[in-house]
């Protein structure tokens, strides 16, 4: 079926982080903080969800558990669930994994709180690559971990490794955990073969637990194939794939993820310390089984309009002088340099809400070193909004700094 992604849907009054969680998640504010826009007129690009309606082959999932009517406690206790993922991954990454080694998490970012905590003593120190997810840094802080990071190189918005320095701190007898973002968020980097071979190499020197966050790799431009960081490291015990259809399939709110664990003992301990003592809500089951069967063909239209949407940008910030833009590989996430178009400004997600009516993240405060100067652009979106939101960037620039774009 033909699926409309142009169609504008009303999120209002349904208690939705995109509409209502802004002041607190951006600016770290309260109810009270005011703009020159009222809330319904911001044209929000910010938060990592989608305003693309779930595909209705999920929905229809949701109603058929609806009418079973009733909503126990439940446990993945059959494997049509596995068969569903496992078929999906060999579909689109030609690669599998053994029933034993999947569970399931509310999150990966609950995932990610709780492996650092077990994985990385006290008095011992993570490792991840910047810019970098701001959860990465939550996880050490929650557990009082210390971090360690490695900037990726910037070559006028292409971002690759910088293996001599990451494999430096990765020596560090301190360094227990490599957290690594397979694709990249914020960049949109999917990282070749050579290169994930290469990271894997250093972690497997020096003894390293690897957490590969893959939770965008199906998210990816039209001719592009994600490479599992768990493929290229089919023997190394101490690797963990997290993944989930949230991002996928605009499935957030449902709190259902995937991880892969193939040592016997962590897995063993994420049981002992799971607060939700093994259970999944039915709902949220009944619907991943139901995009990872089904799903394919919706994500495919997807993934064409939001290809479109990437050209239109870059289209769009070529013309906006300083500003570098580059279509990523991989998310639904633009990651635009603007140091040079806005050099006088320290606070592009406050300068874009007060001045344009955009809501947008960026900067080291969201994001996590070498990110100042950069705003991340939820692409995820009718094009309408899209367009309307580059406008008011643009006029924004023009007038603060007195010239054309």
């Amino acid at each position: 079926m033909k699926y409309d992604f142009d169609e504008i849907i009303d999120r209002r009054h349904t208690n939705a982080m995109n509409t209502d969680g802004f002041r607190e998640y951006i600016f770290r504010a309260g109810p009270d903080m005011k703009f020159p826009y009222e809330d319904d007129d911001f044209v929000r690009m910010w938060v990592a969800d989608m305003e693309f309606a779930t595909p209705p082959e999920v929905c229809q999932a949701i109603k058929d558990r609806v009418d079973r009517r009733i909503f126990g406690y439940s446990r993945v206790f059959e494997t049509a669930y596995y068969g569903a993922l496992s078929g999906w991954c060999r579909r689109l990454y030609d690669w599998s994994f053994p029933q034993e080694q999947l569970v399931f998490t509310p999150g990966i970012i609950p995932a990610l709180y709780e492996l650092v905590g077990d994985l990385v003593a006290p008095d011992e120190k993570l490792l991840i690559t910047t810019p970098a997810y701001g959860y990465f840094k939550h996880a050490a802080t929650f557990n009082n971990r210390e971090l360690v990071c490695s900037p990726l190189k910037n070559d006028n918005g292409w971002f690759t490794i910088d293996f001599d320095d990451l494999e430096r701190k990765a020596a560090d007898p301190g360094v227990k955990l490599l957290l690594w973002c397979n694709p990249h968020n914020p960049t949109g980097r999917m990282w070749t073969e050579e290169e994930t071979k290469r990271v894997g190499a250093i972690a497997e020197k020096y003894g390293l637990w690897l957490i590969s966050d893959e939770i965008h790799c199906d998210v990816i431009r039209q001719g592009k194939k994600h490479i599992p960081t768990a493929k290229v490291m089919p023997d190394y015990p101490r690797l963990i794939t997290c993944m989930a259809a949230s991002k996928t399939f605009n499935m957030a709110g449902l709190m259902f993820s995937n991880v892969i664990v193939r040592d016997p003992e962590v897995r063993r301990q994420m049981a002992a310390h799971d607060k939700l003592i093994g259970c999944v809500n039915p709902l949220s089951l009944a619907a991943t089984q139901a995009a990872y069967e089904h799903g394919g063909d919706w994500l495919e239209q997807m993934k064409a309009y939001l290809d479109g949407n990437f050209r239109l940008v870059a289209d769009h910030f070529a013309t906006v002088p300083g500003a570098v833009s580059r279509i990523p590989e991989a998310t639904y996430l633009a990651w635009v340099d603007l140091n040079r178009s806005l050099p006088a400004v320290d606070d592009l997600p406050m300068f874009f809400a007060n001045q344009a009516g955009v809501l947008l993240e960026g900067g080291d405060g969201l994001f996590v070193g070498n990110a100042q100067g950069f705003v991340r652009l939820n692409l995820a979106m009718p094009r309408a909004i899209v367009e309307k939101g580059l406008r008011r960037m643009s006029e924004a620039i023009r007038k603060h700094t007195g010239g054309a774009c």
